[in-house]
């Protein structure tokens, strides 16, 4: 396996994409309940936990990039194979398609539930499953700039709907945020930490790096793509705990969606239904990038054609939407995720750094010894 990847032109992007791969990739499902989860640890400071988390991982992506400049052109799959050897590397290199996986199923079982509450609690989990599956697999099959347009197309498309948080936002209650500066600095990491689910997903940087073409101009995309998101968690919280009292906000489990109820319009009496039809566009690129980082890993490291994987992986996911429909199995799968996506994301890269530094020293004395 070679350390470096060898991209053909016609597949290569431009470092502007990777804002909306960034953005596009954190703010789908996690943010509708990420309100509740955020406050439960930390009140009405929440705010500040989500700043915290948002200074983390400006530094997490600095760690990112700080790895990935040691090399000419690899991603994680080949920076891991050359730190650890061939056989651990290819471990931990299916540890992340494993992650990249389970986040993927929780993202459909997610959006599949918040529909069947919605809309249509009668549907069947496997025609909604089957329909979201049959999407991802056609944005696949097209390719990664097929799949870069979709992402940059649905941005522009769901991003109309932060126009309605209007009205709930004129409603706030801004006694609800009093008294400030109340949690203790442990009750503010802990609500930190509630983000991660959130703000996860940028760990796809590690994998479609050495698909960009301007590599020197990366950096300011990918930390303004974060700042995006972080602005809209943001809001999304603040709102949430300026209209609702503290006791609803604890147990509203979908608080983002929930403001949509209230929009009013005279030829629509249930606004929440268009959202949820059109949170489609915003759910879709948390699951089509997860399932091309698992299809382009499986073929880094084993070999397996893409698409071969794609296939075989959509018909695993969808026998275990069937059996994994449950609210209650949807929500320890999702804090499964959260939790393995702390390590892996956020944790990890600080582990990795200093092994690829010390790597690239002894090299450099290696071959200065060598002269």
């Amino acid at each position: 396996m070679e350390i470096n990847v060898k991209t053909k032109e016609n597949v290569r992007i431009r470092a502007f994409y990777l804002f909306f791969i960034i953005t596009s990739i954190q703010i789908g499902v996690g943010i509708m309940g990420a309100p509740m989860y955020i406050f439960r640890e930390a009140d009405q400071d929440s705010w500040l936990s989500i700043i915290i988390a948002f200074g983390y991982l400006l530094l997490v992506l600095f760690v990112m990039f700080r790895i990935l400049d040691q090399y000419e052109n690899a991603d994680i799959f080949g920076i891991q194979v050359d730190i650890f050897g061939k056989w651990l590397g290819k471990l931990l290199g299916t540890i992340y398609i494993i992650y990249f996986a389970t986040a993927l199923l929780s993202v459909i079982l997610n959006y599949i539930d918040v529909v069947r509450v919605f809309i249509f609690p009668e549907i069947s989990s496997l025609i909604l499953g089957a329909l979201l599956i049959s999407l991802i697999i056609y944005c696949i099959y097209g390719g990664l700039r097929v799949i870069i347009g979709v992402v940059f197309i649905f941005f522009f498309s769901a991003h109309w709907l932060l126009f309605l948080l209007y009205e709930p936002l004129i409603r706030m209650d801004l006694t609800h945020f009093q008294p400030f500066f109340q949690a203790s600095f442990t009750d503010l990491l802990k609500g930190a930490r509630a983000t991660a689910f959130s703000f996860a997903g940028f760990e796809i940087l590690f994998l479609i790096y050495p698909f960009i073409q301007n590599k020197e101009r990366a950096k300011f995309p990918a930390y303004f793509g974060a700042f995006w998101s972080f602005g809209l968690l943001l809001i999304a919280t603040v709102i949430s705990i300026g209209y609702f009292s503290a006791l609803q906000l604890k147990e509203l489990e979908w608080s983002l969606l929930s403001l949509f109820k209230i929009v009013s319009l005279p030829f629509v009496e249930r606004f929440d239904y268009i959202v949820v039809a059109e949170w489609m566009m915003v759910a879709l690129p948390n699951m089509i990038l997860p399932m091309w980082a698992i299809t382009y890993g499986m073929k880094r490291l084993y070999k397996v054609q893409q698409k071969k994987t794609l296939f075989i992986t959509s018909f695993i996911l969808l026998i275990l939407i069937v059996f994994m429909s449950n609210h209650s199995v949807i929500l320890k799968l999702t804090d499964l995720v959260a939790k393995i996506g702390f390590w892996i994301v956020y944790v990890y890269p600080f582990l990795l750094l200093p092994l690829v530094l010390l790597k690239k020293r002894k090299q450099k004395k290696k071959g200065s010894e060598s002269a």
